[in-house]
């Protein structure tokens, strides 16, 4: 199954979060985003036209998010966007922050 076909499933903690080759792997999967030095966090940096259309997507980023109930930390300004995910309850990335940044990457095309 697709990436943004999937569900994020509720991580109530107490796992390990993905190694950094795992998560290197599950990469290729959500072009246009990167992994952060340390491989624990999922970053992409969306560019617009103009402002409102960054803050049109950030709002729909915002939807998104209370729909699968997983929340990225965004910055925004005139003609961009920046997203990064990761897991807070287990401090790095899980298969969820995959799922969201397929999901947010169908947003933006």
């Amino acid at each position: 199954m697709n990436l943004s076909e999937k569900s994020c499933v509720p991580c109530q903690g107490g796992i390990p979060p993905l190694a950094k080759a795992e998560a290197e792997t599950m990469l290729a999967q959500v072009p246009g985003w990167s992994l952060t030095q340390d491989g624990a966090r999922l970053e992409r940096r969306f560019t617009f036209r103009n402002f409102a259309s960054a803050l049109a997507f950030v709002n729909q980023v915002g939807r998104v998010a209370e729909q699968e109930d997983h929340h990225p930390d965004i910055s925004f300004g005139w003609g961009y966007a920046s997203i990064v995910y990761y897991t807070h309850k287990i401090g790095g990335l899980h298969e969820n922050d995959f799922v969201m940044a397929a999901k947010l990457n169908a947003l933006y095309e």
